[in-house]
């Protein structure tokens, strides 16, 4: 008997798509979805890397500028600095090499010519023609004076026109380094007459340097072969003049708007100071310009010609100094200028010393030495302020 099997299998769905044609119509949605979201964040991230390489490359720019700018100023500082040194100190080396040529030609001059007004005199005349040029050239602007400025700029050259007057006369009577020494102790009459007449009070470090001041310009004059009291006199009588034209300067110029440059300042004074000697000079001394005075300077070593040239070159010489020692108080401090000062006083004594073959004894040249020593102490310790409670 035949036996039968019934094969029993799973029944099949009504609307059914195979399995591998399904995948393949989900797979392109798929594929299409990912890569979508993919192509976004990968566009996203590329947009966000090419803005932080732009941000970085902008910010990379800008600082290396920075350092290019940073490097070009701290160039042209360094090259700036330099030229201002180099500035100063052809200007310190042109006042002091004029100082020195001014007392030589100033001392042959007053040496043959015992007319110390009319030679003062001829050195503001020259120097009143050189700002009369330096005005109408445009080298320096011209002042603008007020009323109220007239009667302090005109005491102050009456100040100017004493003290210049004196110096001279001192030179004509004793040796140009011993008229410089007296002339160092400048600062002692700067602190007498501030406290006298405006009540300032110096710093214990201010009074001890005005000792070996006054002990150096003791020891100088007591072994001074060329002593003379009207030299000695005129020396001391043209260092309170001019302190006092200096202190009153400081407190009457103190008005913004009442202040002149410096180079105006001395430039006012200069023409006044000539207006005001140069009629007194023949009042004095009469007119001294004949043959018969001139022949006899010549008689004493110097010709007509080269006496007139000395004359001149002294004029030319004393004012340019002057001014280019106003210009150097513009770039520097007041302390450096005073030290600056001191050392020029030094050059002159040394420089006359030996163009002059003045005799100095060991003693003589401890005095001198003491003395300037203590005004190079003076200037350091005004640098100092003094603490307040």
């Amino acid at each position: 008997m035949a036996t039968y099997t019934l094969a029993l299998s799973t029944p099949k769905p009504l609307f059914s798509y195979p399995k591998q044609s399904f995948q393949k119509r989900l797979n392109p949605i798929n594929k299409f979805h990912v890569s979508n979201s993919c192509d976004q964040s990968s566009h996203k991230h590329a947009l966000s890397l090419q803005q932080t390489s732009s941000f970085s490359s902008r910010h990379n720019k800008r600082l290396w500028n920075l350092i290019v700018r940073s490097e070009a100023i701290s160039e042209v500082a360094n090259t700036d600095g330099w030229i201002r040194t180099l500035q100063l100190a052809a200007m310190f080396a042109i006042w002091y090499t004029l100082n020195i040529y001014f007392n030589i030609f100033n001392k042959q001059v007053l040496k043959v010519y015992t007319f110390p007004a009319t030679v003062t005199a001829i050195q503001f005349g020259c120097g009143s023609v050189m700002i009369f040029l330096m005005w109408a050239l445009n080298l320096h602007p011209k002042p603008k004076l007020r009323r109220s400025q007239f009667s302090v700029i005109f005491l102050l050259a009456v100040g100017h026109t004493i003290g210049n007057l004196l110096t001279n006369i001192s030179l004509g009577k004793v040796a140009v380094s011993f008229t410089h020494t007296i002339k160092a102790m400048e600062p002692f009459f700067t602190v007498l007459l501030s406290a006298l007449f405006f009540g300032e009070r110096p710093s214990l470090l201010v009074v001890s340097s005005l000792v070996p001041i006054v002990g150096g310009v003791a020891l100088a004059s007591f072994t001074e072969v060329s002593f003379n009291w009207i030299g000695f006199s005129c020396a001391m009588a043209s260092n309170l003049t001019n302190q006092t034209r200096n202190v009153f300067s400081k407190k009457f110029m103190v008005r913004e708007e009442e202040t002149l440059d410096n180079i105006n300042l001395f430039s006012l004074m200069t023409i006044i100071s000539f207006l005001l000697l140069a009629p007194a000079a023949i009042l004095l001394e009469g007119v001294k310009f004949s043959p018969s005075y001139l022949q006899n300077a010549a008689s004493q070593g110097l010709n007509v010609k080269e006496l007139c040239i000395r004359a001149l070159l002294s004029g030319f010489c004393f004012h340019t100094y002057q001014q280019i020692s106003y210009m150097i108080l513009q770039l520097v401090s007041p302390v450096t200028h005073a030290v600056g000062n001191s050392v020029k006083r030094v050059v002159v004594i040394v420089s006359s010393v030996i163009f002059f073959q003045t005799p100095v004894s060991l003693i003589n040249s401890l005095g001198t030495a003491l003395a300037l020593a203590g005004v190079f102490l003076y200037s350091k310790a005004k640098r100092i302020k003094p603490k307040t409670a």
